[in-house]
């Protein structure tokens, strides 16, 4: 039976840690409440991500340290640099392999389409800068023999478990209830979304297979549609007729003005006005992983959703 560190349980880490869990392993899920998953296998442990000598006193005798962490989105540039180092130490001392949960933000605006794992990072606003460092210094560590380390990187969230998300708890609650729902940027370029069970089997695999140590890996994602597309499969799912609208840039602007997340997404409104594409056939052919086909996802995602409402 392994043992298994998880930090953060938001729908990743909790969706991790129940697979472990699952299986049979040991599982110690770490976040500032003690709060977690509900598993006879899931240990929960009330301690703050950023206190080094704690995360690694957890990770002595673990196999994984998961970095499954989401801290506030206005607090990036003030939250993650602790985090990360108290992460890297645990690796470093325990010989866990940390697995870094990561997104697309690194590339920038204005990446060629598909992004693909070895497309160059570019982005030079605080957010995007902030992911390209952390999946630097983890690779760099792990080349240099520091530790042992890879990443996955994933599109936007959707499905069971999923609420803080472009296609969350603002969107998806309104589809069933036949409402008009508004998203930001275009409805009709394309997108790829990442589906919450391919995105925690994706972070397991790449813990498990050496392979997977050293270098980036993209969660299988399904072909990308237009937002348009993807909120009429969820709309058809719900069995409801799709009314949709988007969110001018001069609104969120204005949002900004009060409200700290809406200040925050100016930076990623990119991703949302221009055709934002992931390629991850490397993943798919390495590992066997495919993507849930996106009326099956939209299916269930509709299914955990009636069961919150």
């Amino acid at each position: 039976m392994a043992r298994h560190v998880v930090v953060g349980a938001g729908p990743v880490g909790s969706g991790i840690a129940t697979e472990l869990a699952q299986r049979g392993d040991e599982v110690f899920v770490l976040t500032r409440s003690g709060s977690g998953p509900t598993h006879s296998g899931v240990h929960l442990v009330a301690t703050d991500a950023s206190d080094g000598t704690a995360v690694s006193a957890a990770a002595k005798g673990a196999a994984t340290i998961f970095n499954c962490v989401n801290p506030e989105y206005h607090r990036w540039a003030t939250d993650w640099p602790p985090i990360h180092r108290s992460l890297m130490q645990a690796a470093q001392g325990s010989g866990a392999v940390l697995v870094m949960m990561d997104n697309l933000y690194a590339f920038g605006s204005g990446s060629t389409m598909p992004m693909r794992e070895d497309s160059p990072m570019r982005a030079a606003g605080v957010k995007g800068a902030m992911r390209a460092r952390m999946a630097t210094e983890l690779l760099q560590a792990h080349a240099g023999g520091e530790l042992r380390g890879t990443l996955a990187r994933a599109s936007d969230f959707f499905g069971p478990t999923v609420r803080g998300a472009a296609l969350g708890e603002r969107v998806v609650p309104k589809l069933i209830a036949g409402k008009k729902v508004s998203v930001l940027g275009s409805l009709d370029l394309p997108h790829s979304s990442s589906y919450m069970p391919d995105v925690v089997r994706t972070m397991v695999t790449i813990a498990g297979d050496e392979r997977a140590w050293g270098r980036p890996w993209h969660v299988p994602n399904a072909p990308a549609r237009t937002q348009r597309q993807t909120l009429q499969a969820l709309a058809s799912a719900a069995g409801k007729p799709l009314k949709a609208g988007t969110v001018p840039f001069v609104a969120l602007q204005a949002l900004g003005l009060f409200v700290p997340l809406m200040r925050e997404l100016k930076e990623t409104w990119y991703q949302f006005a221009d055709p934002f594409v992931t390629d991850s056939s490397l993943t798919e052919q390495t590992f066997g992983l495919t993507a849930t086909p996106l009326a099956e996802a939209a299916e269930a995602t509709i299914a955990w959703w009636r069961k919150q409402l």
